[in-house]
């Protein structure tokens, strides 16, 4: 596949040799773009653009680096990087869809809800942080939502 965009069934975009493993619930591929460009992309086919979002996350939670952005606001699709997103080798998860998540001898494994696990070379302190900031920027939306602040 060439191009791909985030849907509410995508949970992992890891970089793998300058192509991207795509996980969705319920299936795992291979496209041909960096984790980087789908996120660009999805951002835009969603209406704004990458630095929009990233400047709208600032906005609502003052974060400013490694920070989590929203894709799509009305199904809450919000995805965080595991390192800076302007690297390349830059892989994005998904909070909603990772039920538990534990140390790896080269990383960390997460376990998704429908059981199937994912192997990333990333330390568990790294995601344990960035599920917490993602988590913050969910519960800012969903505040902001219910006593209609956005």
């Amino acid at each position: 596949m060439d191009k791909y965009e985030i849907n509410d069934s995508t949970v992992a975009l890891i970089f793998n040799n300058f192509k991207t493993i795509v996980y969705e619930k319920d299936k795992i591929f291979l496209v041909n773009q960096l984790p980087n460009e789908i996120i660009k992309y999805s951002c835009e086919y969603f209406g704004s653009s990458y630095k929009g979002r990233v400047d709208g996350t600032k906005s609502l939670t003052g974060l400013t680096h490694k920070a989590p952005i929203i894709i799509e606001e009305s199904n809450e699709i919000i995805f965080f990087p595991l390192s800076s997103p302007r690297l390349n080798t830059c892989s994005w998860l998904r909070n909603k869809y990772i039920n538990n998540y534990y140390k790896d001898t080269n990383g960390c494994i997460l376990k998704t809800v429908n059981g199937s696990e994912i192997k990333i070379n990333c330390s568990y302190e790294i995601i344990n942080n960035q599920i917490l900031r993602s988590s913050r920027l969910e519960s800012i939306i969903r505040y902001r939502k219910n006593t209609n602040l956005l």
